[in-house]
């Protein structure tokens, strides 16, 4: 069972989005399962203080290393603790496929200014980022996070193929995909998908990548035609 540690502020957000569908089902099978810890309950003062001015001057509010280190400490388990950064490591289709192969992960989301950096650097934490632009806090971020991981669990799409063939793998963006009706508005599904030539279904579903990838994201383009002269 993969499991999810989520330690924010904001725990009602969630389940949110997993408490619906594929995931609220593989949830009751128990192919994962879902913690959510609320910071503020590990605050040390009667007002529940969990953040201060920032040393040095500036705006905003940073996040209290003791607060955040009492939180970590009374849930500790054996899991990676990421916290969600704009600054850190940028998540891919590569981190989310070696994370879903762990047992389960701890995601910590940050708020204000983020967090006390002493935090971060006491307990080794590793620091993912879903892209270049700032966010309100982490919880966005992680559910974006656990909903690329969960997928890749094997059991929890029901058709452990569906993976198999997606955007991002070996550096290519998918194909067009069409289903019914065969006709719509004129425009006709391309003739090659009914043939049920599955050789030429698949050269066309390739080259069909190729294409998009080459002129929607030539830095994936690159890294394609590298790791193929590497082979």
């Amino acid at each position: 069972m993969f499991s999810a540690n989520i330690f924010t502020l904001y725990p009602e957000i969630f389940p949110g989005a997993f408490g619906h569908g594929i995931y609220h089902r593989a949830m009751e099978k128990k192919l994962w399962k879902l913690d959510i810890i609320n910071i503020r309950d590990y605050a040390l003062d009667k007002h529940s203080t969990v953040d201060d001015k920032p040393f040095g001057g500036g705006s905003g509010m940073v996040m209290k290393a003791d607060v955040i280190d009492n939180c970590l400490e009374k849930n500790s388990n054996k899991l990676k603790t990421f916290y969600l950064s704009p600054r850190g490591r940028l998540f891919n289709q590569s981190l989310a496929d070696q994370l879903a192969k762990l047992n389960g992960i701890n995601l910590l989301c940050g708020h204000f200014e983020g967090i006390d950096q002493r935090v971060i650097e006491s307990r080794n934490i590793e620091e993912i980022s879903v892209g270049d632009f700032v966010l309100s806090g982490g919880e966005s971020a992680a559910i974006i996070i656990l909903d690329a991981i969960l997928r890749l669990i094997p059991g929890v799409l029901g058709n452990n193929n569906s993976t198999k063939e997606e955007s991002f793998r070996d550096n290519l963006l998918e194909y067009p995909q069409y289903t019914q009706p065969r006709v719509w508005k004129n425009l006709e599904v391309p003739n090659v998908l009914l043939s049920g030539n599955h050789a030429e279904i698949k050269g066309w579903r390739l080259n069909q990548s190729r294409s998009i990838t080459q002129r929607l994201r030539p830095d994936l383009w690159l890294k394609y035609n590298k790791n193929k002269d590497e082979k």
